[in-house]
């Protein structure tokens, strides 16, 4: 793995409602290998590199779920897809933040049978 911070970070506006993220670093992995993001409250969400691609989140409907995250599939105005995923303690934040970039939530992929 390398992690290549940038300082400072590279800030650039993204949404309908002017949201400034801050890319702050660059992450390589090599196939087989794994990042978790934690939570300030010790949730944790996997990502893992693969020869094809990436995992890019634990399964929806087992890790995900016991982690406490809810999985949506959303499109934004423009037509372009997203998959979220949601601390279940901030839905609320989640579907204001839907509502005021005009997107919607086409399926909760975790509901599925």
């Amino acid at each position: 793995m390398k992690i290549t911070p940038l300082e400072p970070p590279r800030r650039f506006v993204v949404g309908v409602g002017s949201i400034t993220i801050s890319h702050c670093a660059d992450v390589e992995l090599a196939s087989d290998e794994q990042v978790t993001f934690v939570t300030p409250t010790g949730k944790e969400h996997d990502f893992v590199a693969k020869s094809w691609g990436f995992y890019a989140t634990p399964s929806v409907n087992g890790r995900l779920l016991d982690q406490g995250f809810k999985t949506a599939l959303s499109r934004n105005a423009a037509g372009r897809y997203y998959v979220n995923v949601v601390d279940m303690d901030a839905i609320g934040d989640f579907l204001a933040y839907v509502a005021a970039e005009q997107s919607e939530i086409v399926e909760w992929l975790d509901e599925r049978p």
